[in-house]
């Protein structure tokens, strides 16, 4: 068996050359081992060509790959750059709009009188420095590096915004408080003020003031104001008529009424009565018209209010004559 092969290891095979027109004929003699080498090594190139043909061709398609996908990337991104140069720019008109907002919100929060809230955003208060001019208005002075927006800078910005907007509606809900007590205090006085005799009960002329008269002969417990016959008159403040119609006391026809609070008015002398006992009566309304009954010596209204029993001067509440 050994035999046979070592045999058949060292035949050859010749390869003859022959050429044209009788010229001689060259033999190539080629061992059975050389051709055998020859094939392994052929089929050895042909597999390594085929390897690195068919790298090279996937290395290519790999690189035209990524530089697509490179290319994306890069459009993406200045898509991406816009929207954030847009969106910061947004921030920014909302962040002056947010000064203006807050400028207001002080003013109305000083009209009110509400204590503010305090603002994580706003700068400390610089005190002056001695011997150093203060900054007067017009100075816009700015500066520093120019640095393009991230997202980082508009969160910031944006999450500013909402922390300076929570004071800002916390500072307007103060207002609105502080508004609504003041509307209160203003009704109670309107109401306080509707009660009080500070309207003049007719117009005309002072005749005869509060006080002692007559050379100290006699004491006038109210003013006398003199006009036309049928002149209005009117209530001082509003209340209830407590008594309306002839007085045989001097005071002829004559109207009482009753503001609350020990409060009450007289109007004497009238032509004509206008109200009825019980009446609830405005402040300002019509309630008698100027005569000359009782002790009178010309058409005028006698007027006087009594304060918790004691008879005081009208003009305390009239603010003068």
């Amino acid at each position: 068996m050994n035999n046979n092969s070592s045999a058949d290891e060292k035949r050859e095979y010749v390869i003859k050359i022959i050429p044209d027109q009788g010229e001689t004929m060259h033999s190539v003699r080629l061992p059975k081992r050389l051709l055998k080498y020859a094939a392994i090594s052929c089929t050895a190139a042909a597999v390594l060509f085929v390897g690195s043909f068919g790298y090279s061709v996937y290395s290519g398609m790999t690189a035209i790959s990524d530089q697509q996908e490179l290319r994306d990337l890069r459009t993406v991104n200045a898509e991406q750059q816009e929207q954030l140069s847009k969106l910061a720019k947004k921030a920014n008109e909302l962040q002056d709009e947010m000064e203006k907002v807050s400028e207001i919100e002080r003013e109305l929060r000083q009209m009110a009188g509400a204590e503010p809230v305090e603002d994580p955003q706003a700068a400390p208060a610089q005190p002056p420095v001695e011997g150093q001019p203060s900054p007067q208005p017009g100075f816009d002075g700015q500066g520093g590096p120019w640095i393009e927006p991230n997202a980082r800078h508009v969160d910031f910005a944006l999450d500013s915004i909402r922390q300076r907007l929570a004071v800002s509606r916390a500072n307007l809900e103060r207002v609105r408080e502080a508004l609504h007590e003041q509307q209160r205090i203003i009704g109670y006085h309107n109401q306080l003020s509707a009660y009080l005799p500070s309207l003049w009960p007719a117009s005309g002329e002072v005749s005869s003031p509060y006080g002692l008269r007559w050379g100290g002969s006699d004491f006038h417990p109210g003013i006398d104001i003199a006009n036309d016959y049928g002149t209005p008159i009117i209530a001082a403040a509003s209340g209830t008529v407590t008594a309306a119609g002839w007085n045989s006391g001097g005071y002829g026809n004559m109207v009482d009424i009753d503001h609350g609070n020990g409060i009450w008015t007289r109007y004497g002398h009238a032509e004509a009565v206008a109200v009825s006992v019980g009446e609830t009566v405005q402040k300002g309304q019509i309630i008698a018209y100027m005569g000359s009954t009782g002790f009178s010596t010309g058409p005028h209204v006698h007027y006087e209010v009594h304060v918790n029993g004691e008879i005081v001067n009208p003009i305390m509440y009239l603010g003068g004559e």
